[in-house]
C-alpha cells in the first residue's frame, strides 16, 4: 500500500518484484521435487501394492460381512424374538400387578352381590365399607371403579328399602300374632302362680288338718280345679315352653336396626318403630263393641295387650336405644289409662256375676303377667276392688231371685222328719240344737220350714262365690276376712231382709204363714253366730280380732219379725172386721133365744185356732 502510495509507477515495478519472487520459489520447488522425486516413485509403488492387497481384504472383508450376516440373522431374530418376550414379559409383569390389586376389589364386589343375594344386607354393608375404604382408593384410576363407586349408593339405598319393607311387614306380623304371643305369655304365668299356691296350699294342709270342714271343701274343690287345669294344659303340645322368641322372628327388627346404624340414620328408623308401635298400641287398646258379651272377648283384648308388651320387653333388652325403659314407662302408663276407661265402661254392662269373675281372674293373670315383665299395675289390683263391688252387687241381685224362688217354694210348715237318718241330713245343713226335741222320739217335727236351711246354705254359698272374687288380689287375710264380712252384711240387711219384707206383705201370706215366718228369722238369727264362725274358719281370722267386723244379721231378723207382727195385727184385725161384716144379725127379735149366733161362734173358733198357733212363738 506504501509502494501504490510513495511512488509513481509504483504498480509496474511491484509486479516485476513479485514474479521475480515467483520465480525464486519455483526453483526452490523444483529442487525440492528432484530432491523427494525416488521416494514418490517408490511411495506410488509401494501404494499400488498397497491397493491389490486392498482389494484383497476387500474381497475378504466382504465375503466375511457376507458371512456374518448370513449368521447374525438368525441372532438378530432371536434377539428380536427375546426382546419381544421381555416386553411381553414385563407387560404381564405389569398385568399381573394390576390384577393383584383389582382382583380384591371384584372379589368384594361379587361378595358383595352374593350377600345382596342372600338377603345378608348387614354384612352387605360392612363389605361395601370396605370397598370404599380399603380397596377402591388402590385402583381408583380404573374405569370400572367409577362404576362400582357410582353404584355403592344405590345399593345402600336398595338395602334401606328391602330391611324397611321387611320391619314393615314384621310389624304387621306380629300385630297379627300379638294374641297368641300374649295368651302364651299368660299362660305361662298363671302356671307359674297355680304352681306357687298349689305348694302354699300343700303346706297350709299339712299344717291345719283339722280346720273347718268348709275350709276343706275350698281346699278340695280348688286343688280338683287345679289338676284339671294342670291336665288340659298338658295336653295342648307343650306349648308352655315357648317363649316370645319362639312364636316370632326378630330378625327383620335386628338387621334393620343394624342397617340404619351403619348408614348413620338410626335415629330415623327408632323415631317411625315408635311412631309405627305407638299407632299399633291405640289399635290393641280399641275394643270390640260386644266385647263386654263373652269372656272370650275380653280374653282376645287382654292377650293382644300382653303380646304388644312382651314384644316391646323383649326388644327393650335385646336392642340397645331402640326403645328405653322411659319409652315403655310412657306408653304403658297411657295405656293403662285406657285399658282402665275400657273395662269401667264394659264390666258396667255385665250382669252376670260368673262372668265378673271370670274378668276378675283374666285382669289378675294379665296384670300378674305384666308384672312379671316389669310394668307396675297397682292400677289394675285398684280398680278390681271397684268390679268387686259391681260383682257383689250382681251376687246380691242374683241371691235375692234365689231367695225369692226359695220363700215361694216353702209351704211354711215345720220339717217333718221321719227317722234319725232325716234328722242328720238336715241338721248337716243348718246348725239346729235342741235338746227337748232331742229327746223326742221319731217320727218328729223341726220348728222351722224348710226355707230356713236352704237361706242358711245359699247364705253359705255367697260367702263361697264373694271368696272367690277375693283371691288372687294379693290381699291379707284380715282383708279379705273383712270384706267377706260386709258382703255378708250386705245380703243380710239389703237382699235378704228387702226379701223377708217383699215376702210378708204379700196378701196370700197368712196368719199361719206369717207366725211360721216369726220362728224361722228367730232360728236363721240364732245361726248367724254359725256365719261368723264359718268366715272366720274359711279366712282363718280369729274372731277376736280387733279390726274384725259383726254381721248384722240380728238386726235384719228383728225388723222382719216386727214387720211380721204388724202384719199380724193388720190381717187379725182385718179378719175380725170381715166376720163382724159379713154377720147377718137378727135386729128384730124380741128376746134371746139362749145360745150364741153362728157367727159369733165361727169367730171365736177362728181365734182360738189362731192363738193356739201363737203358742209355737218363740
Amino acid at each position: 500500500r506504501s509502494v501504490y502510495d510513495d511512488q509513481p509507477n509504483a504498480h509496474q515495478r511491484f509486479m516485476e518484484k513479485l514474479d521475480a519472487c515467483i520465480r525464486n520459489h519455483d526453483r526452490e520447488i523444483e529442487k525440492m521435487c528432484n530432491f523427494h522425486h525416488q521416494g514418490f516413485v517408490d511411495a506410488i509403488t509401494e501404494l499400488l501394492k498397497v491397493r491389490a492387497d486392498a482389494e484383497k481384504l476387500k474381497v475378504q472383508v466382504t465375503d466375511t460381512n457376507r458371512r456374518l450376516q448370513d449368521a447374525g440373522k438368525e441372532v438378530i431374530a432371536q434377539t428380536e424374538e427375546i426382546i419381544r418376550c421381555r416386553v411381553q414379559q414385563r407387560n404381564i409383569t405389569t398385568v399381573v400387578e394390576k390384577l393383584q390389586l383389582c382382583l380384591p376389589v371384584l372379589e368384594m364386589y361379587s361378595k358383595l352381590k352374593d350377600q345382596m343375594n342372600v338377603k345378608r344386607y348387614y354384612s352387605a354393608l360392612k363389605t361395601m365399607e370396605q370397598l370404599e375404604n380399603l380397596y377402591l382408593p388402590r385402583v381408583s384410576q380404573y374405569r370400572f371403579c367409577q362404576v362400582m363407586m357410582e353404584n355403592l349408593p344405590k345399593l345402600r339405598e336398595e338395602i334401606k328399602e328391602i330391611s324397611m319393607s321387611d320391619l314393615k311387614d314384621f310389624l304387621e306380623s306380629i300385630r297379627k300374632h300379638s294374641d297368641r304371643i300374649g295368651e302364651t305369655a299368660m299362660k305361662q304365668a298363671q302356671q307359674q302362680k297355680t304352681f306357687g299356691t298349689s305348694l302354699q296350699k300343700q303346706n297350709n294342709v299339712n299344717c291345719g288338718r283339722n280346720m273347718h270342714l268348709g275350709r276343706s271343701r275350698i281346699l278340695e274343690a280348688k286343688n280338683e280345679m287345679t289338676l284339671k287345669r294342670t291336665l288340659e294344659e298338658d295336653d295342648e303340645h307343650e306349648e308352655e315352653v315357648l317363649t316370645v322368641q319362639d312364636l316370632v322372628d326378630f330378625s327383620p327388627v335386628y338387621r334393620c336396626l343394624h342397617i340404619y346404624s351403619v348408614l348413620g340414620d338410626g335415629e330415623t328408623f327408632e323415631n317411625y318403630y315408635r311412631k309405627q308401635r305407638r299407632k299399633q298400641a291405640r289399635l290393641v287398646l280399641q275394643p270390640q263393641s260386644n266385647m263386654h258379651e263373652t269372656v272370650e272377648g275380653y280374653r282376645r283384648y287382654f292377650s293382644q295387650i300382653v303380646g304388644f308388651f312382651v314384644v316391646e320387653d323383649h326388644i327393650l333388652h335385646v336392642t340397645q336405644g331402640l326403645v328405653t325403659r322411659t319409652y315403655t314407662d310412657e306408653l304403658w302408663n297411657m295405656a293403662l289409662s285406657k285399658i282402665i276407661a275400657v273395662l269401667r265402661t264394659h264390666s258396667s254392662y255385665c250382669n252376670d256375676p260368673d262372668l265378673v269373675l271370670e274378668l276378675k281372674n283374666l285382669i289378675v293373670v294379665f296384670a300378674d303377667t305384666l308384672q312379671g315383665y316389669g310394668f307396675p299395675v297397682n292400677r289394675l289390683f285398684d280398680l278390681l276392688f271397684e268390679i268387686r263391688d259391681q260383682y257383689n252387687e250382681t251376687l246380691l241381685k242374683k241371691w235375692s231371685g234365689l231367695f225369692r224362688d226359695i220363700f215361694e217354694a216353702d209351704n211354711y210348715s215345720p220339717i217333718p222328719v221321719a227317722n234319725e237318718e232325716e234328722y242328720k241330713i238336715v241338721i248337716s245343713k243348718f246348725p239346729f240344737q235342741d235338746p227337748e226335741l232331742d229327746k223326742q222320739s221319731f217320727p218328729k217335727k223341726l220348728p222351722m220350714s224348710q226355707s230356713v236351711p236352704q237361706i242358711y246354705i245359699q247364705v253359705k254359698e255367697f260367702i263361697y262365690a264373694s271368696l272367690k272374687f277375693s283371691e288372687s288380689l294379693h290381699r291379707s287375710s284380715t282383708e279379705i276376712d273383712d270384706m267377706l264380712r260386709k258382703s255378708t252384711n250386705l245380703l243380710l240387711t239389703r237382699t235378704l231382709s228387702s226379701c223377708l219384707q217383699n215376702l210378708i206383705k204379700k196378701p196370700h201370706i197368712g196368719l199361719t204363714e206369717l207366725v211360721q215366718i216369726i220362728i224361722n228369722t228367730t232360728h236363721l238369727e240364732q245361726a248367724c253366730k254359725y256365719l261368723e264362725d264359718f268366715i272366720s274358719n274359711i279366712t282363718n281370722i280369729s274372731q277376736v280380732t280387733v279390726h274384725t267386723a259383726r254381721l248384722y244379721g240380728l238386726s235384719t231378723f228383728k225388723d222382719a219379725r216386727h214387720a211380721a207382727e204388724g202384719e199380724i195385727y193388720t190381717k187379725l184385725n182385718q179378719k175380725i172386721d170381715e166376720f163382724i161384716q159379713i154377720a147377718d144379725y137378727d135386729w128384730t127379735m124380741s128376746e134371746s133365744d139362749g145360745r150364741a149366733s153362728g157367727y159369733l161362734m165361727d169367730l171365736i173358733n177362728f181365734l182360738r185356732s189362731i192363738f193356739q198357733v201363737f203358742t209355737h212363738l218363740p
